[in-house]
């Protein structure tokens, strides 16, 4: 009797010794994805803003999908980002992918408001053909019909795929993927508030596939020019704002940005571009005075178009251009060449 509960111990550990190691062997099969949380909407509850743990805590399928690794960077709304962190961010991803170059991709956790900015900031200073992907929501976790689950989801497939390198800094949510130079948030609580306007986006996330449908043709990540180099602190980066075009506005706000320090000034301007004849001329001034001036539209759709007065942002929000100008500026990009570098970024 004792033999044979004895061999029915033996055989039951090793049956399951033998579940553990072929769960070992498919978690081993799974492609690589590492995290980087910096708190926002989708880690936030009515009590505080979860660390990445606790959020995956709530949505274990996730583990099915990819093998997780998690660097918790910081916690704050998207409101609370800033340069430095932008320049931190891209620090701890080059660093994450040179030391391990088994990561399949990244995800970004980001606070809405800016996850476009942000990511248009990596697609720049980023030398990776891996996919590096953001997510957002616009609901808190413990909110009635929350999007946050699905888009973190979403996110980590989409950074597992193996069809998703090469396509520059993408930005998951709502079941889309768009390309972040593209994507615009739009609206302020509804869940459908990004958009890729005239482009539209370039994939998307049904729960049977991923699909993508075509990648983007300016320049980024791998074919930038605009890189960090040297540049570890916010401060090292030139000072750009931007002039907000409205009817009978005066020159006194463009003129204390310079005086703040200044080396560009991106004008949102009327649709068509443009602004008030006295706000032309003083842009005019300010350029004679080595100022880089980017005339932009408060329109939010369509070009600017090229061969005018000011230097085209061609189809870029005015808060992407100030990112563009600011990364030109900071790699000594001549003047002359500037309307060339909004053309092909």
């Amino acid at each position: 009797m004792k033999r044979f509960i004895y061999l029915t111990l033996i055989i039951t550990l090793g049956l399951f010794l033998v579940s553990i190691n072929a769960q070992a062997q498919g978690m081993s099969n799974l492609p690589l994805v590492k995290i980087i949380a910096t708190g926002g909407t989708i880690a936030n509850t009515a009590q505080g803003r979860l660390s990445v743990d606790d959020v995956l805590k709530d949505i274990p399928e996730i583990r099915n999908i990819a093998n997780i690794e998690i660097h918790d960077y910081i916690r704050v709304g998207s409101s609370e980002i800033t340069l430095q962190n932008w320049i931190d961010i891209a620090g701890i991803i080059t660093e994450e992918l040179n030391n391990n170059p088994d990561i399949a991709g990244i995800v970004v956790t980001h606070g809405s408001n800016t996850s476009e900015e942000t990511g248009y900031f990596l697609s720049l200073v980023l030398d990776t053909d891996k996919p590096i992907v953001l997510t957002a929501a616009q609901r808190q976790r413990t909110m009635y019909s929350e999007d946050s689950s699905r888009n973190f989801i979403d996110a980590v497939r989409v950074a597992a795929h193996p069809d998703a390198g090469g396509r520059g800094v993408m930005l998951v949510v709502n079941e889309m993927v768009h390309s972040v130079r593209d994507v615009t948030k739009t609206l302020s609580y509804r869940v459908e508030t990004w958009n890729s306007g005239d482009l539209g986006a370039i994939g998307l996330t049904d729960t049977d596939i991923i699909r993508f449908y075509h990648r983007p043709e300016y320049r980024h990540t791998t074919t930038s020019e605009l890189r960090l180099g040297n540049i570890a602190r916010a401060d090292q980066l030139p000072r750009v704002d931007i002039f907000y075009s409205y009817a009978d506005a005066g020159p006194e706000l463009v003129q204390a940005a310079v005086d703040a320090g200044a080396k560009g000034i991106v004008v949102a301007g009327f649709p068509t571009g443009g602004t008030p004849p006295v706000v032309t001329e003083k842009l005019r001034e300010l350029e004679r005075q080595g100022t880089a001036i980017v005339m932009g539209n408060r329109g939010g759709r369509g070009r600017i178009q090229t061969n005018r007065e000011f230097i085209s942002a061609d189809n870029l929000t005015p808060q992407k251009a100030r990112i563009l100008l600011m990364m030109a500026l900071a790699n000594k990009m001549p003047l002359d060449r500037m309307e060339e570098v909004f053309m092909n970024y």
